[in-house]
């Protein structure tokens, strides 16, 4: 079964973001840990949660990914700004701990000036004053388009990162496709050749999720512009060879697409109907 989902408001809780997928067909769901441009977050609803944790099994959600807010970047040119990444960072993966063995995907951040090693190994600091030996959660790297400063753009520097993370085992990556489109990965005509180079620098091992968005943008346009299934560069047929790729068909998908509920809906059915 194709499991996909949208990204939803947690303004109303757990249980209101699971309800709002079945409506629109989903089986999972994306959503972010507190104010995507600020810091703020909301006091988790024990009895929510409880709730939530009982309908995502009766009703075969898999997993689900919390996103962080856009404003944590580890690597960050200023320390008051990395400061409060880590402290952001950390706080949600305690919260993350109400709801055992699910996802979390972030932003590796933007250098802003300092280079891409200087950036790398802020990122990968970051992670070891973050991560826990007993967390049950995933965190996962974003693939980043390469706009401005931003470190995650190619492969290579997600394993950078990684190799020097002393907790390896809780990391995984996500794989957005209009970012690696924008990056330069042509996964419309070169799919297979762009699976085989994340295998060989990466490992599939490591990717737990996609964020499935077409693109604005051409191949490597470094813009980061995220566009409805089929209106954009990316199109429904290379939508279609990604959700049935071998090495991609049994990953949880989340649409970040410019949509209302109505349109993630539509989307949803269209690419249900893609899936064999």
């Amino acid at each position: 079964m194709l499991t996909i989902g949208a990204h939803l408001s947690a303004s109303k809780g757990y249980t209101a973001m699971l309800n709002q997928a079945l409506e629109i067909g989903a089986n999972t769901f994306q959503f972010f840990t507190r104010n995507p441009r600020g810091g703020s977050a909301k006091e988790i609803d024990e009895n929510d949660v409880k709730t939530f944790l009982a309908l995502m099994k009766e009703n075969n959600f898999p997993v689900i990914l919390a996103h962080a807010p856009y404003t944590l970047n580890c690597c960050s040119a200023k320390p008051e700004t990395r400061e409060f990444a880590i402290n952001t960072f950390a706080d949600d993966l305690k919260r993350m701990e109400y709801t055992p063995n699910q996802l979390y995907n972030f932003h590796p951040g933007s250098h802003v000036g300092q280079g891409e090693e200087v950036g790398i190994e802020l990122i990968a600091d970051a992670l070891n004053q973050v991560l826990f030996e007993d967390m049950t959660t995933t965190v996962l790297l974003e693939t980043m388009a390469g706009k401005g400063s931003e470190i995650g753009k190619t492969f290579e520097e997600l394993r950078a990162i990684i190799d020097r993370v002393e907790l390896k085992d809780k990391l995984g990556v996500c794989l957005d496709t209009c970012h690696v489109n924008d990056g330069g990965y042509d996964v419309v005509n070169n799919l297979d050749g762009v699976i085989d180079e994340f295998d060989k620098v990466v490992g599939l091992d490591r990717l737990k999720a996609v964020h499935l968005n077409d693109s604005k943008n051409p191949l490597a346009a470094h813009k980061d512009r995220h566009e409805k299934i089929g209106d954009g560069y990316i199109g429904v047929d290379a939508m279609e060879r990604i959700i049935n790729h071998p090495a991609l068909r049994n990953l949880p998908f989340f649409l970040e697409t410019p949509n209302e509920l109505d349109g993630y809906a539509k989307e949803i059915a269209l690419l249900r109907s893609l899936y064999k």
